[in-house]
């Protein structure tokens, strides 16, 4: 699919014991990667990272806090990739309202020490952090934000990615074009897939709702939100990278920059909806509800405008929400029955 642009490249994955991070980390070694991850730990029992085995693939699994900035540099002194893909972060909205601080340390801070063990590695030609859809100033617009729309967040969540965006954008005019390193930021849509099992997650707790025989509790039913399956922004994510990796003398190419990677404009769907089919396809068992508790502030309407990737990276999504559902749901049946 990257021609095989990805065999025998060093590649390092922070996060990648995560559920984006472990998928991509697994595309990466079936393209022949050499691959190197940095992660605090497995963040979920079960998890896609377990389920797969993928530790036992990796040319170096490290442990340790992306806040540890001496730590961070250390690991990727030791790997020495050619090509880093940054996607550790404390990536729940929830959670930033319970503990924003520790929020804006692993997401800044965090993004910041990545950034640093960059600069310490001269073997490092190509850099994709993954931000958030959410790093954008939500003015509740019915359309697609581009990549040149305002930043901003009203939870600390969303605030911390759009941070992030600036830091990235200061290290890459700073320090990193002159280094010859190329930096590119990623923001995709609501990721949804097998092997997910983080708490707060829509799909994630739908299912575990419906294999215990309990109703769903919706906190937000109307919240439209851009939904895709993981492999969607992954294949963007490698594109990208394969463009700044391998065209890195052609700065008039632009592609040390910030892109969309979201679903066409009908897939972004509501709550309800989503739920809705996974409801359909589970069985008559499956019942939800909204819930009666007050709610934390969260966005309503939520799109992406792709325009950009499409023209210019190639790049399309395969899958309508409808698939996306559909293969996300017969993932965790498969699971759960032994043949995931």
């Amino acid at each position: 699919m990257f021609a095989n642009a990805y065999k025998g490249r060093r590649v390092f994955v922070t996060g990648h014991t995560g559920f984006k991070g472990s998928w991509l980390a697994a595309w990466l070694t079936q393209m022949g990667a050499v691959v190197g991850g940095f992660s605090d730990c497995v963040p979920t029992t079960p998890s896609h990272f377990d389920a797969m085995n993928l530790g036992a693939h990796l040319e170096a699994d490290v442990r340790g806090d992306i806040r540890d900035r001496e730590a961070m540099v250390k690991a990727m002194r030791q790997f020495r990739p050619d090509v880093v893909f940054h996607l550790a972060a404390q990536a729940l909205v929830r959670k930033s309202y319970e503990d924003p601080a520790l929020t804006f340390e692993a997401n800044m801070m965090g993004t910041l020490n990545v950034l640093e063990a960059v600069r310490a590695c001269p073997e490092v030609q190509a850099v994709v952090m993954i931000t958030s859809d959410k790093c954008y100033r939500n003015d509740e617009l019915v359309w697609g934000y581009r990549e040149t729309d305002a930043l901003g967040g009203h939870d600390p969540y969303s605030a911390s990615k759009g941070c992030t965006e600036l830091i990235a954008a200061s290290y890459r005019h700073a320090f990193l074009a002159g280094q010859g390193v190329a930096l590119a930021t990623a923001r995709a849509g609501n990721v949804i897939g097998g092997g997910d099992w983080t708490a707060t997650r829509l799909v994630p707790d739908v299912l575990a709702a419906f294999a215990a025989g309990e109703p769903v509790l919706l906190r937000n039913p109307g919240a439209i939100r851009p939904w895709q399956h993981v492999l969607e922004p992954l294949a963007g994510y490698l594109a990208l990278a394969q463009r700044l990796a391998t065209e890195i003398d052609t700065p008039s190419a632009s592609w040390a920059d910030a892109w969309n990677f979201g679903p066409d404009a009908r897939d972004a769907r509501s709550v309800a909806w989503v739920v809705e089919r996974l409801a359909r396809g589970w069985g008559p068992d499956a019942r939800w509800a909204v819930a009666d508790t007050p709610q934390v502030h969260e966005a309503h309407t939520l799109k992406l405008d792709c325009s950009k990737a499409h023209s210019r990276l190639g790049w399309h999504p395969r899958w309508d929400a409808e698939t996306a559902i559909a293969r996300t749901l017969a993932w965790h049946q498969a699971w759960r029955g032994g043949g995931a």
